[in-house]
Order: C-alpha cells, then structure tokens, then sequence
C-alpha cells in the first residue's frame, strides 16, 4: 500500500530533517507513529499524502512511484486516503450532515444515494442527533468524532489520524481508539500518529514507528 525506500528531506539548503527513512504500510495494518516534539512527525505525514516531495529516495503508494505522478493522479491517490486532522477542519457555516457529506458532494454524488450512507455513519461515531447542528455548538470531542466520519465517508483504504486524541479526555480517547480499532477489523489501514502512550498502551498489539534524531524506528 504504501513504501518508503531510504527516503531523506531538507528544507532548503538546511541538513535533512528526515532521512533513511525505509518502512511499509500494508493493508489492513494498524501502526502508531510517535516520537519527541520536533521529531518530524508532521513532515512525515506530509511525505505520505504528496504535500511534500523528498529530498532523495523513493515513495511508493498503491504501487504508484510518488515521483511520477502528475497533478491528476495525485489527487486519484489521495482519495484512497482518509486523513483526521488535529484541528479537525471542520466548515463552521455547514451543519454537521454537510460536513461529513462534503467529501462525496465534491465526487459529484447525488445526495439521494448517499444520504442514509451519511447517517448510518454519524450512528455510528455516536453524532446521529447532533447531524444538523452546526460546529461552533459541539465540543472539542464532538468535533473530532466529526472530523473522523468525514475522513471514512468515501471508504478510504488508508486512514491516517493526527493527534486524535489531543483535545479530549481520557474517557473519550479510549472511546475514539475503539472507533479506530473497528475501522481496523473493517479492512482498513490506520496511522495513528499521537504523543499519547497511555493510548498505545491501550492497544499493545499496534506496531510503532518511533521517530527519534530524523531516524523511523519499527517495533512490531
């Protein structure tokens, strides 16, 4: 699914933040992506959904060579990739259906077909009787069950949270991973990248990625 092969990464003429970078990602997997503050996670993240190219060494998703692909495919790639982000970004003059919706309204789908897709979906990260509400009244919890249904709505084959558990508390980050490890025996590949340990110890079968010093450590 996806292979990073002695990848390294400059800003500018700076020395490589990133570098020797070789792991996989298989289907079906589910990994932790963890490490110090400054470590490069972000820049990883970034390596993997082709908002940055490498400075040297090659990527491969979905059997595609990352430096080949022009604008059209990247963007093909990229909605094989669900991706939750810290901030969740949600569109606050949206309701809470349409933010979760948005990713299929801009594939074009008619609403009719994916209407009852959107609240089995919502059903299921507990939000169905938020569903027209808008952001600015949920909480920090709610947003980010919100911001995880968007990402799974088009079926993605890779999810890949950032920080998911950040911003609630211990009884809802318990709750999310279970979200996430159910999407796991659904078929999905999960990246959890989070500073949490509490959270991998929770799940101590999850393979880690360790980055320390620009290096990626794999413990499976």
């Amino acid at each position: 699914m996806l292979s990073f092969e002695n990848v390294g990464l400059s800003y500018g003429m700076g020395p490589e933040t990133l570098r020797d970078l070789t792991f996989s990602i298989e289907p079906d997997s589910f990994q932790f992506l963890t490490g110090p503050s400054g470590a490069g996670k972000t820049s990883l993240l970034k390596l993997i959904l082709l908002s940055l190219k490498p400075t040297r060494g090659e990527i491969t998703l979905f059997g595609e060579d990352a430096a080949t692909l022009g604008k059209s495919a990247i963007t093909q790639i990229r909605r094989r990739i669900g991706v939750v982000f810290q901030d969740f970004r949600l569109l606050d003059h949206l309701t809470l259906y349409e933010n979760v919706a948005l990713p299929l309204r801009v594939l074009g789908r008619d609403e009719t077909g994916y209407r009852a897709e959107v609240f089995e979906l919502l059903r299921w990260v507990g939000l169905f009787d938020r569903k027209f509400v808008r952001p600015t009244v949920l909480s920090g919890g709610e947003k980010q069950r919100a911001a995880i249904a968007r990402a799974l709505i088009a079926r993605p084959e890779l999810l890949i949270a950032d920080e998911p558990t950040g911003n609630v508390d211990p009884t809802l980050a318990r709750r999310l991973l279970r979200l996430f490890i159910e999407l796991h025996k659904s078929g999905t590949a999960v990246v959890i990248a989070t500073h949490d340990l509490a959270l991998m110890e929770q799940y101590d079968s999850a393979r880690r990625l360790v980055l320390a010093d620009g290096r990626l450590h794999v413990f499976e």
